[in-house]
């Protein structure tokens, strides 16, 4: 299992997500889940993966081949000309992998599933930010639902949905979507450190901040501990109820 999180904002798009992978308790390994393709002052695509790992590593190994190979170039996701595209071609893709794998391996499909978080911008368009299913369908981002979640969603929710704010910095996105990695990864051990944080600013078509967060992260420690110590407070000011 994975967590990872893209966050829509007004200012941009924040991607979060951690590295942990493992096939039983005496199995964690650590794989990056986060892959970009960027075209300087034209695109910048960032792609989040949850799921079997084998399935979602064939489909960034897909879509990185056919945006170099000549042969293979069509479809590419550094030529399709909009977001909305480049969602459509990796639930093709993700499609393709699982109906593949399901052919020629075990007889249980949801083996080789796969969830994947895709946004950017494509010079034209605005930023935009889509989950794609398993089956290659996918939905986006937009006022009521601004941020999608992949993997081992629900001990993360809460804080997003009572702290988000799209008018909110990319410091304060982080620092929640921190607390939000934080409660998974007390809760589920199949979620863990490092975290890869990246930052896209509208219309700036490249790369912002890349940084991986590990265990020995200073600001990692300060929120752990500081938001906990904070709940304390807050539930200790609270009127007791009449029982």
């Amino acid at each position: 299992m994975t967590y990872c999180v893209g966050l829509q904002l007004d200012k941009g798009i924040v991607f979060m997500s951690d590295t942990r992978t493992n096939a039983g308790v005496d199995n964690i390994s650590v794989f990056k889940k986060m892959f970009t393709w960027e075209v300087p002052g034209e695109r910048l695509i960032t792609l989040m993966t949850a799921g079997n790992l084998a399935t979602t590593q064939s489909v960034v190994s897909l879509l990185d081949e056919r945006s170099k190979a000549p042969s293979e170039r069509n479809p590419s996701i550094i030529e399709v000309p909009s977001m909305f595209q480049v969602a459509t071609l990796v639930g093709k893709t993700l499609r393709e992998v699982i109906a593949t794998s399901a052919e020629t391996g075990q007889a249980a499909e949801s083996q080789f599933s796969g969830t994947i978080v895709v946004g950017g911008q494509i010079k034209g368009g605005e930023p935009r930010l889509f989950l794609v299913y398993p089956e290659g369908n996918f939905v986006e981002a937009s006022g009521d639902t601004p941020f999608f979640q992949a993997g081992e969603t629900k001990y993360g929710r809460p804080i997003l949905v009572r702290a988000y704010d799209a008018g909110m910095s990319f410091a304060e996105a982080v620092k929640l979507l921190l607390v939000s990695f934080d409660s998974t990864i007390k809760a589920n051990l199949s979620v863990g450190l490092p975290i890869d944080v990246q930052i896209y600013e509208a219309d700036s078509f490249k790369r912002g901040l890349e940084k991986r967060i590990t265990a020995d992260e200073p600001y990692f420690q300060l929120v752990s501990s500081g938001w906990g110590e904070a709940l304390k407070t807050a539930f200790a000011s609270l009127p007791d109820p009449e029982l």
